[in-house]
């Protein structure tokens, strides 16, 4: 089998992490700028700078060093509420199954293209027993870049730099929930599978350039064809 990159993104695809995640953002939101946010943005797709850069837009807040000290806490406030995570949250269906089939084969390399920054991407794979499947180093988060659809060639630079793996882009997977993962894999050149699992139904995510669209991930069988791991 030739080598098998997988760019997973978190939230919505491999986890769901209940209200905690969100709720990290507003306390620290509050903390910093001493109020909290009138309604909460959607953050589905989106970057943790994203994220962040949104609400203190709506907050009337314009500071690029607020909005530093506000990732900083939030990092701090997701690491202190792992335990909360692990109990308020879950991990999606077929997930666990599917990373460990996918783990055991030497051509496959499993790593993250996320909009989390790298410290809490860790913290929401390590909060379900999900980390030991992957390989952050090589990763792309949303500390590497605001702005998602240029996460694959910082994804890509890493694996030849850290891992020497030979890339080919018809075998290089971004696999996520939201438009956002398909167009960063379109703007990488990479194939995308998108799972319906997170915020967007079936019938929204039919509507964007993927290679495969399913309801989830349950059917490992199916999903290691689609993605040539079988």
């Amino acid at each position: 089998m030739d080598p098998l990159l997988i760019l997973w993104d978190i939230d919505g695809t491999l986890i769901r992490g209940g209200e905690v995640a969100a709720a990290v953002f507003e306390l620290a939101l509050a903390s910093v700028t001493g109020q909290m946010p009138r309604e909460r943005v959607r953050m589905s797709g989106k970057t943790d700078p994203q994220i962040i850069a949104e609400y203190l837009e709506m907050m009337g807040v314009h500071d690029l060093d607020v909005l530093s000290a506000v990732l900083e806490l939030a990092e701090q406030e997701l690491a202190a509420a792992e335990v909360l995570l692990s109990e308020q949250g879950s991990i999606c269906a077929g997930v666990s199954e599917l990373l460990e089939r996918l783990s055991t084969y030497e051509e496959v390399t499993q790593t993250l293209l996320t909009g989390n920054i790298a410290a809490n991407a860790l913290v929401k794979l390590r909060a379900f027993g999900l980390d030991k499947f992957i390989d952050f180093d090589i990763g792309a988060y949303g500390s590497d870049h605001a702005e998602r659809t240029s996460l694959v060639p910082i994804a890509l630079e890493r694996a030849k730099r850290l891992r020497s793996l030979r890339i080919d882009r018809d075998r290089t997977w971004v696999i996520g929930d939201t438009p956002n993962d398909a167009a960063c894999a379109f703007a990488g050149g990479v194939r995308c599978l998108l799972v319906a699992t997170g915020t967007y139904s079936l019938d929204e995510l039919r509507l964007q350039p993927a290679d495969a669209i399913l309801a989830d991930l349950s059917d490992i069988a199916h999903v290691m064809s689609v993605i040539g791991a079988a």
